[in-house]
């Protein structure tokens, strides 16, 4: 009789922590009784003070070292077979230690990576796993970072023949309307003395649960060895994958020996892409266009550790707005922000590294004020990179979701640290990129004793193989920031996309220069013109906003601790920038209104005085309905219509046509209370949206955001009282209002409603129950109190 045993995962959520160091703490009998019990995951950084003496490159929060201590209670059932303990990501510098056998370490914060513990494991007592993470480089970065184990921690038990960690790998090399041909690689491990017979068979259902597909092989794996088993096929009629269906199949692979099976399961899905130098994107055999953001992996109160809920809300956001594709800046994410990409329709480049050999400036006194600092990955990329960039592939090749590898971010500085001879100095105003601002007269010039530019070539080249190693299943690109000089160096000569950073102006030009090479916009302005380059060159695959959320570091100068590039705030409220977005990219009809007084200055990212016509993209437009009577108001509607009718008090002020030329209406109205509102001047669609004149706050209104009903907030607040807050039969996680100066310590039970909104992160206990619900309650001076049960 033959028994199923499906491979058990753990998850780990519970540790105990202890700031700062502790020498014998990778000691199994060290005590750890005083230490403090935490969550996983956990990101220190964000419990800590803001202050000015860290740096602003990080977000102006604390490192330093910390020890974690996971106990872990054995089960007799686990006796004879393999136990892996996986981290998804420590930040950084990590070593583990498990019953006081030494492991490994891992430099890289970012990466995903497991030790197999079944040898030193205990069954008579409590398992200790130890571990020690040093984050006393605290200018290691250009953005902020976090502290400590950022990503979920899991124990896995199988039997002693099993898939290698992220061993199964599910492809389609060929995908039609019709059918879809399918390969799955096996990659298994014999931990036993004896060669073994195995069976190994990989069943394919569609979303419904539906089998489509099913292969079988038989091989023999020689003892303590490895070995590739190949099973393919053929679907027909497949569901295909795409971001308007992202529909997904389910991968079970059982593996057969000596009368048992074991079983593993893997979401997947079926879709083709490919690039053309000439014609850009296609999915599914159809012309696509990235309307894609730029993401940092932080969630502000919440730091590096952000649970997978306040990623789905985010997301959703994004979809709305017409956001269709992801870019994993700079670094591999948490896993699951891979699969919620995939269920919600996401197209993803994934990013590896931000510095190659080279150290980039940091800013640690605020963003380009001299001098920088050096630290990072730089001195960990010669030992490191090739098994760093080997196991984020591994790790997320199999999302359907994933369409890019990205070997690296805007590694072609001028003087950052690489030069060339082919410039003596950089002119004043030759702006290559943020980290160009301010530049010394002597960082602009020639210097032979920098690393050469040529280097460039050969690093791309190298990274590019080994990829090509790994995978051949996706194309290589990488973000260049100077490719009029890098690009004729040979820079993208190796990889299969050419991604240029704020390089419009190029297009033209190099799509000449290289006509077998696919382009696209790696990194991107928010201005019309911008995207106007992508709908007016088929060859321009898309754009990546940088970016579509504020995220913590790269600051500019206490006290601000963010950067606020993104349409989004820290929070996950839209800014309006994120409605004149969706008047691009979205197909659903859509208005939506702000405002400037007429008398106010409008200056551009780069200093210079817009007019009216211009400042439509640059104007620090309110959503308000607040001026003093009598006033010249600038009135922006942001919209995809056709026309629309403006009313004030319910009078008609008119009806506006959109020039396809602008990124708005944009008109002027004199100022009196009321109601302001815009709705669509034809019939065709019932959308509308008003501004009203507010009073002073003397209520507030908090809501639950639940996942399965996407357009409500957590929202508490109407102007910039101080809140606070108080949890009943659960924990507060953090309180984020999304303003950038606010400094208030993230571990504090108060803050300031900012634009009249605050977002309020709680869990509740794991006995919370309907007699004992999740209770929140937000106070304010001269303002109602306001109580959730959840």
């Amino acid at each position: 009789m033959e028994t199923i045993n499906d491979t058990l995962t753990i998850p780990l959520n519970h540790a105990r922590f202890h700031l700062g160091d502790a020498p014998d703490a990778w000691q199994a009998w060290s005590g750890d009784d005083d230490w403090e019990p935490v969550s996983l995951p956990h990101d220190w950084s964000v419990h800590m003070p803001f202050s000015k003496e860290y740096s602003s490159g990080t977000g102006y929060l604390a490192g330093g070292i910390g020890w974690y201590r996971i106990h872990i209670a054995p089960d007799a059932a686990w006796q004879g077979k393999q136990i892996r303990i996986h981290f998804d990501g420590i930040y950084k510098n990590s070593r583990v230690w498990c019953n006081s056998t030494y492991l490994g370490e891992r430099p890289n914060g970012y990466i995903s990576f497991e030790y197999n513990v079944s040898d030193c494991f205990r069954f008579d007592a409590d398992n200790v796993i130890s571990v020690y993470v040093d984050r006393r480089e605290l200018s290691d970065s250009r953005w902020f970072t976090g502290s400590g184990i950022t990503g979920k921690v899991t124990l896995t038990i199988s039997e002693n023949i099993y898939p290698t960690d992220n061993g199964i790998f599910f492809h389609t090399p060929r995908v039609d309307d019709n059918s879809a041909d399918y390969e799955i690689v096996n990659e298994l491990v014999n931990a036993t003395d004896k060669n073994s017979l195995v069976t190994v068979t990989n069943v394919i259902f569609d979303n419904a649960g539906k089998l489509v597909g099913e292969a079988v092989s038989q091989t023999t794996i020689m003892a303590h060895a490895s070995i590739q088993v190949t099973n393919s096929g053929s679907i027909q009629t497949p569901r295909l994958w795409s971001p308007e269906s992202p529909d997904l199949h389910t991968v079970k692979t059982y593996i057969s020996y000596q009368k048992s099976y074991q079983v593993h399961e893997m979401k997947v899905g079926i879709r083709s892409f490919r690039f053309h130098p000439d014609r850009g994107f296609f999915l599914n055999g159809k012309p696509y266009k990235f309307k894609g953001v730029c993401l940092h992996h932080d969630a502000g109160c919440l730091g590096a550790a952000v649970p997978y809920e306040v990623w789905c809300r985010r997301l959703i956001k994004l979809r709305k707005m017409g956001c269709n594709a992801i870019r994993m800046s700079h670094n591999p994410h948490m896993p699951e922000l891979y699969t919620l990409c995939d269920v919600l329709g996401f197209l993803v480049m994934d990013e590896a590294f931000d510095e190659w050999e080279g150290p980039k400036n940091k800013w640690w006194q605020g963003h380009n004020v001299y001098p920088p600092k050096n630290q990072g990955y730089y001195t960990d990329f010669p030992v490191w990179h090739e098994r760093d960039l080997t196991d984020m592939i591994l790790r997320d090749r199999n999302h359907p979701s994933v369409i890019l590898w990205s070997i690296g971010n805007e590694i072609d500085y001028p003087n950052d640290p690489y030069c060339h001879p082919s410039f003596v100095t950089m002119p004043g105003n030759c702006v290559t990129g943020n980290n160009d601002a301010n530049k010394p007269e002597a960082e602009r010039m020639y210097n032979p004793a920098r690393p050469n530019a040529e280097r460039l070539a050969v690093l791309a080249k190298h990274l590019c193989d080994i990829v090509k190693t790994a995978d051949t299943t996706h194309p290589v690109t990488l973000a260049a920031a100077f490719p009029e000089l890098s690009a004729k160096l040979g820079f993208i000569d190796a990889v299969d996309v050419a991604g240029y950073n704020y390089r419009e102006n190029l297009y033209t030009e190099h799509h000449q220069a290289f006509p077998d090479k696919p382009f696209l916009g790696s990194e991107n302005g928010h201005r019309l013109q911008d995207w106007r380059a992508v709908t007016d060159n088929d060859y321009i695959s898309g754009q990546f906003l940088w970016t579509g959320i504020d995220y913590l570091g790269e600051a500019h100068g206490w006290p601000i601790h963010g950067s606020g590039a993104g349409l989004i705030t820290l929070a996950g409220f839209e800014k309006p920038g994120y409605y004149r977005r969706q008047s691009f990219w979205s197909d659903e009809p859509m208005i939506h209104l702000t405002t400037i007084r007429k008398t106010d200055n409008c200056v551009t990212p780069w200093g210079e005085t817009a007019d009216d016509a211009y400042a439509c993209e640059f104007a620090p437009s309110a959503e308000s309905w607040n001026y003093c009577a009598g006033e010249m108001i600038t009135v922006k509607c942001y919209t995809n219509l056709r026309s629309i009718e403006l009313l004030l008090n319910n009078k008609r002020l008119g009806t506006f046509e959109k020039d396809p030329d602008k990124d708005c209406i944009l008109t002027t109205v004199r100022f009196e209370p009321g109601t302001l509102t815009a709705r669509n001047a034809e019939n065709d669609a019932d959308v509308s949206h008003s501004l009203y004149t507010a009073m002073a706050a003397c209520q507030m209104n908090i809501q639950e955001y639940t996942l399965n009903e996407e357009a409500r907030d957590i929202i508490a607040g109407h102007d910039s009282t101080k809140l606070h807050v108080t949890v009943e039969n659960g924990a507060l996680l953090g309180l984020e209002n999304g303003d950038l100066a606010d400094v208030t310590e993230y571990t504090a039970c108060y803050r300031r409603a900012y634009r009249g909104q605050l977002m309020i992160y709680a869990a509740d206990n794991e006995d919370t129950t309907a007699d004992t619900p999740l209770t929140v309650t937000v106070r304010g001076d001269m303002i109602r109190t306001e109580t959730l049960r959840i």
